[in-house]
């Protein structure tokens, strides 16, 4: 990758799975630079919720290189995942008015209920629903669609990995699947994945939700769509170990409803 940076800058791959993140490094300070990072980081910036976004220029091949601060901190474990300051982060970014607007004013992606089940259904793996757990979510994914009454800022892609902690501060970066949906889409992410029914009271409350039947409701449909999404994706590549941990991720949101 040819960033068309100044003599001087040592570069070295930053981990992840896209080959576009860097670690940077001129005159001994470190940057993170990052090859067409998601627009809205200026804004996210800002925001105190990524990293702060130090400059952004256009290359001859016409990508985007933004550089931001380089931190040295830990992501969060899978046994973090439940902890309040997690749920207070979501629910910031969940109530941005500036997220909101900006995803509007680009005709940014829409998170739509019947969309996101029509593309799980599609090329589902046969062999997959002879698993009594998978069979019941697919029945229920299949009854009903939720109802998005309120649209935010959602993530997306809520692994542990893309949590970062630094300085006494708790960051989210990797934005490129951000879109607007129902905010119950990215706290199922989290629920589904991280979480049991005994840890749901307390991470809603953080959040700020009262965990009503319409939340529950959706959060145990977002939940089937998630797992199931993983199921799918690890049995399309023959990877049987995560297909097993879906199978155990299921167990534990099934016994809940």
């Amino acid at each position: 990758m040819e960033f068309e940076l100044d003599a001087g800058w040592s570069l070295q791959p930053a981990g992840g799975s896209t080959g576009s993140a860097f670690l940077g490094v001129y005159a001994n300070q470190k940057y993170f630079l990052k090859r067409n990072a998601s627009p809205f980081l200026a804004a996210l910036s800002v925001e105190h919720i990524t990293p702060r976004l130090l400059w952004t220029r256009r290359v001859s091949t016409g990508d985007v290189l933004t550089a931001q601060e380089w931190l040295d901190g830990e992501t969060l474990t899978r046994e973090q995942m439940m902890q309040p300051v997690v749920a207070k982060m979501l629910a910031q970014v969940h109530h941005s008015s500036l997220l909101k607007r900006m995803l509007r004013q680009v005709g940014g992606q829409i998170l739509d209920p019947a969309r996101l089940r029509h593309d799980l259904l599609q090329d589902f793996p046969r062999d997959l629903t002879n698993q009594p757990r998978v069979k019941r979510a697919l029945s229920d994914l299949q009854q009903w669609l939720p109802r998005v009454t309120v649209q935010s800022a959602c993530h997306g892609d809520l692994n542990h990995k893309n949590w970062l902690r630094a300085g006494g501060r708790l960051y989210l970066v990797d934005w490129e699947q951000v879109a607007l949906g129902d905010p119950a889409y990215d706290l199922a992410d989290v629920m589904a994945h991280y979480g049991h029914r005994n840890s749901w009271p307390a991470f809603l409350r953080a959040y700020g939700a009262n965990n009503d039947e319409s939340l529950e409701n959706r959060l145990y449909w977002y939940g089937d769509l998630h797992l199931l999404n993983d199921m799918k994706a690890a049995a399309q590549h023959q990877r049987t170990d995560e297909v097993a941990q879906v199978l155990q991720q299921f167990e534990t949101l099934q016994s809940t409803h």
